[in-house]
């Protein structure tokens, strides 16, 4: 096996991987218009400072820093679809995660999968039974404090995932990095980068129901702000093989996101929402696990993607092929939508950790999977943790 080095992601997200759990545009089973969300008319800079940096970097690719707030970003021709890892850009744009484009954003893909896929290869446990996701206790900021909501918008529309708040150890108390799956910032071997990725820490803080939010003020579903990021980093694996179905890629698909205030207080991510959690890459092998827990935001039938769920299981083993690292698997009913979630487990201390994100499941939602953090993992989080020190 070739030698793995972490590269720079430049935000993106697809949909399910094996069929990966990520949400947008196309299941009208699901509920929702099955059409591609439209972003409404967007507006200025609104005072936003934009780094000399990222202007020099808008310049190297053509792109008019103006017209891409003003709907430029909506192009998506292969040849304008920027991939390499040195071409991240994401400028925010003021209000354009405004509270119905977030509800918009949850209508998840049709699900596609092969349901013998890892059966024969390395070492896999039998097939857990489905455990039925309950809802997180409202409100989230106490229950879940560390989880939220990432919204990025692809070719086919606007989409969504789930995603963690957590530690940075340059940063004690104030981190600004969030964990997700690389399939939630980046489209794989076929595609690039995605755009205007935020995270929305605490997503419906209150647990109300769909027909409620409505019409809701952005501080109703958006409490602690809305956080476009900055910078990001996912595997050379994920990028190289990864894909909407199959489950290539999947044993690396993981991603760090550092993220920045659409509108800054001068407070931290983690000073604003109270919590972090420390990644543990030396995790116990899978048969040592004694539980985990995942927390998400599953959009497809039977829910909606305004609610917070978790599922807790003995965690087993899947092996996607006799080469890459063994993945967690859970018995677990969320589905499109909670890709990116945290799993949490007891870390090396005995205290809380993140262990794994939400990755994969089958199409008919009964267990989920998840990479188990690694030598890879690690190498992007140190990457990103050193860019902002």
């Amino acid at each position: 096996m070739r030698p793995n080095r972490p590269v720079t992601a430049l935000l993106c997200a697809a949909a399910l991987a094996l069929t990966a759990a990520a949400c947008g545009p196309g299941d009208d089973q699901a509920g929702g218009d099955a059409k591609p969300t439209v972003a409404q008319s967007s507006p200025g800079t609104g005072g936003i400072k934009i780094p000399d940096q990222l202007k020099d970097k808008l310049k190297e690719h053509g792109i008019d820093l103006e017209k891409w707030k003003g709907g430029e970003w909506k192009n998506w021709k292969k040849e304008d679809w920027l991939r390499e890892a040195g071409d991240y850009i994401n400028p925010i744009i003021e209000g354009l995660w405004d509270p119905d484009r977030m509800r918009d954003a949850e209508q998840p893909k049709p699900p596609s999968v092969d349901p013998d896929a890892g059966k024969d290869q390395g070492v896999t446990d039998p097939t857990p039974a489905p455990v039925a996701a309950k809802p997180a206790t409202p409100p989230y900021h106490q229950s879940v404090p560390a989880s939220g909501k990432v919204f990025f918008d692809g070719p086919e529309g606007s989409m969504v995932c789930s995603a963690t708040v957590i530690k940075d150890p340059a940063h004690p108390g104030k981190s600004n990095m969030v964990w997700t799956a690389g399939h939630c910032v980046h489209a794989g071997k076929s595609g690039g980068w995605y755009r205007n990725i935020a995270f929305v820490p605490s997503y419906n803080n209150a647990g109300k129901p769909a027909a409620q939010l409505k019409g809701a003020p952005r501080e109703q579903v958006a409490p602690y702000g809305v956080w476009w990021s900055d910078w990001a980093q996912t595997s050379d694996q994920w990028i190289a093989t990864g894909g909407p179905t199959g489950g290539a890629g999947a044993p690396f698909d993981f991603a760090v996101l550092h993220v920045t205030p659409e509108q800054g207080s001068g407070k931290s991510l983690e000073e604003t929402v109270g919590s972090a959690l420390p990644v543990e890459f030396n995790a116990p092998a899978v048969p040592k696990v004694a539980n985990i827990t995942a927390t998400g935001y599953p959009a497809a039938a039977p829910f909606d993607g305004q609610k917070a769920y978790q599922c807790a299981d003995k965690p087993g083993r899947l092996s996607l092929n006799s080469t890459d690292p063994v993945m967690y698997r859970i018995g677990c009913t969320m589905t499109g939508g909670s890709s990116g979630g945290g799993w949490v487990a007891a870390g090396a201390d005995g205290k809380p950790a993140l262990v794994s994100n939400t990755s994969i499941g089958p199409a008919k939602a009964g267990w989920l999977a998840g990479p188990r953090l690694g030598p890879e993992a690690k190498g992007i989080f140190d990457a990103v943790s050193a860019k902002f020190k």
